[in-house]
């Protein structure tokens, strides 16, 4: 088995959480694991992404090569058309619906959708209401993690582990918004099930 992944948004959306707690559950179920990341060229609003490989057997390379990776997690819409080119046939794109319009020419947002709604095996989500509804604006990444949980090769129990390991230090009432949104974004993930 192998999955690879492109895990990405930009700064200050918590591209690399997300990918610390695949990765963290993936090795506690005894998969091997190599991870990649390239941040922007500001913390907040500069490109980040994350290469992420999940194998039962050694992984060599921590870079993800054009057309074999799995899944396109994305936080901001237009990056994930930015690394499209990673995408295997068969994968899938996951994003949020809601922009970050850090550049003077953002496209126009409706475009852009209709753009990744026509991929195969894309779902576009208003992360930000759930992420709200969950509790707090700032965890629309884990509404977006629950949404991929259902194609990970790894349980969402160890996801949820994690999640609580990762936001412990911050309070129990942040562990249970992080909690609730990546239920929510679960629930709204089986649409690709269909």
């Amino acid at each position: 088995m192998k999955y690879d992944m492109i895990i990405c948004g930009v700064g200050g959306q918590g591209v690399l959480s997300v990918a610390a707690i695949i990765a963290s559950a993936a090795m506690k179920e005894g998969l091997n694991v190599k991870q990649s990341e390239v941040h922007g060229m500001s913390q907040r609003g500069g490109a980040v992404y994350a290469n992420l490989r999940l194998s039962d057997a050694p992984i060599y390379s921590d870079l993800i090569a054009d057309g074999t990776a799995s899944m396109i997690l994305s936080m901001e819409p237009l990056e994930s058309l930015r690394y499209l080119h990673y995408l295997k046939e068969d994968g899938f794109l996951i994003t949020s619906e809601n922009p970050e319009k850090n550049i003077p020419d953002y496209p126009d947002l409706d475009e852009l959708l209709t753009r990744i709604r026509s991929l195969p095996n894309a779902l576009t989500i208003d992360a930000r209401k759930l992420a709200l509804e969950a509790g707090s604006g700032r965890a629309t990444n884990m509404v977006l993690a629950g949404a991929a949980s259902h194609f990970l090769p790894i349980k969402a129990q160890s996801m949820e582990d994690f999640i609580k390991e990762i936001f412990a230090r911050k309070g129990e009432k942040i562990v249970d918004i992080n909690l609730k949104a990546f239920a929510l974004g679960r629930k709204v993930g089986e649409q690709l099930l269909k």
